[in-house]
């Protein structure tokens, strides 16, 4: 399933940012005592008790005002309230109930989603002191003291987030059905490729940039097996990304790569390869995903017998930051090299599961290592006793060493590819972990 989306949300200056902070455990909003600081939404991946969702801060949501920065900003704060699976609504035990908080209560409670009160700022430890009380008036249930700052009450808040998510929620797929992302910059072709491949028209499809706002899903059986296709919107620089219901599509693209198999990049022969598809392909390559870069609109291309050589080349090239990425070249329009597309997203899939046993590994890293002799420092040489695969999606090795600090980078780099040819992993990441012997 998708991750659960959390949004953290109330007036300015109470202190949301401040316990997104906290709870990510990392300074990625500015806190600042100014109100209005937090402009936009800011997401990011959080765990609790072994469970990962996402995070989202806003800005501060100030109900009636004729300020045009704060309007926007409240509009901000009602999309991550449409999206979220729960709501925090942070008040300050400082300045007690305010008109502001009884109307953004108000305007939670119609929102239908399930609320969880926090009352910030209770930085004493023990009995809550008599003011907390009032919090009750807002009609939202049990308020629970927070501090930001010092982290207290923080556990408590999550967990009341998680009565309200049901993480064991199984989406209603075939079982062996292979999710697919569909992702890339805005009008490459996205929704026309997974119209083609459905043989209906499932999503909009438009010359204008932005048409597709959501991840929609497409179940697809055919010869090759069941796959599920989300179509995403497709994403910008940040720096393009002006308009709030955008700003929000971007995320459900990142959050399509979190819980799909296999990320299809979806490029433009035509424009060819750009900044912005490094990071779109280092987005899904950091998460671990099985990818298939799909150079669309191939049919629109003059070719001359060299063309398509000449091209893969460059592309070599452009994704040396994931050199094991496979290419095809297709027409969402025409419909041209579709099944070779599938073939390659069913071989992706199983390299990104493939479970290699120890002792294969070990014949492997004998081989290797008289092969190239493992690097030395100051008359002390790398020595490697063995390796084992820890876990699949992405295929994760575990080595184990006698000195980190010895086993060099491009030793790890010779090693990794010394693993790819022999059990030709193409089409996956793999990571690598050093451990000391005693770890």
């Amino acid at each position: 399933m998708a991750k659960p989306l959390i949004a953290v949300v109330g007036r300015p200056n109470v202190g949301k940012s401040t316990l997104f902070n906290k709870l990510i455990g990392q300074r990625l909003s500015i806190v600042e005592d100014t109100p209005g600081v937090t402009r936009d939404r800011i997401y990011a991946p959080c765990e609790w008790r072994g469970r990962e969702f996402m995070l989202v801060d806003t800005g501060g949501i100030e109900p009636n005002t004729a300020d045009l920065l704060l309007s926007q900003m409240r509009t901000q704060a009602q999309i991550a309230i449409d999206t979220a699976d729960v709501i925090i609504m942070v008040t300050d035990l400082r300045s007690g109930v305010t008109a502001n908080d009884s109307d953004i209560a108000a305007m939670l409670q119609k929102s239908g989603k399930p609320i969880v009160l926090c009352v910030n700022k209770c930085d004493q430890i023990g009995d809550v002191p008599p003011d907390f009380y009032e919090f009750y008036n807002l009609g939202l249930g049990d308020p629970l003291p927070v501090s930001s700052v010092h982290g207290h009450g923080t556990g408590d808040l999550l967990d009341a987030c998680f009565e309200h998510i049901d993480f064991d929620k199984v989406e209603d797929y075939p079982e062996n059905a292979i999710k697919v992302a569909v992702i890339g910059k805005p009008n490459v072709g996205k929704s026309s490729l997974v119209n083609r491949i459905s043989g209906q028209q499932r999503v909009i499809v438009s010359d204008m940039a932005g048409t597709t706002r959501d991840s929609t899903d497409t179940e697809i059986t055919n010869e090759y097996g069941d796959f599920v296709f989300i179509d995403t919107a497709g994403i910008r620089r940040k720096a393009k990304v002006e308009d709030a219901i955008e700003r929000y599509s971007v995320l459900r693209a990142y959050m399509a790569v979190d819980r799909c198999d296999v990320a299809v990049i979806v490029i433009d022969a035509l424009q060819g390869f750009t900044e912005q598809d490094s990071k779109i392909a280092g987005y899904a390559h950091e998460q671990g995903k099985a990818c298939v870069v799909a150079v669309n609109k191939w049919d629109a291309v003059e070719k001359t017998d060299k063309t398509m050589q000449e091209y893969v080349k460059k592309l070599e090239n452009d994704f040396s930051f994931m050199s094991y990425v496979p290419f095809v070249f297709i027409s969402a329009l025409t419909g041209q090299r579709l099944d070779k597309l599938f073939q390659t997203i069913l071989h992706v899939n199983e390299q990104n599961a493939v479970r290699i046993s120890t002792g294969r590994l070990n014949d492997l890293l004998a081989y290797a290592t008289a092969r190239v002799q493992p690097p030395s420092d100051k008359g002390k040489r790398l020595r490697i006793y063995y390796m084992t695969q820890a876990s699949t999606r992405p295929p994760t090795f575990v080595f184990f060493c006698n000195d980190r600090e010895l086993f060099h980078f491009s030793y790890q780099r010779y090693l990794e590819n010394q693993i790819r040819e022999m059990f030709q992993l193409d089409g996956t990441p793999i990571r690598i972990i050093i451990r000391e012997r005693g770890e």
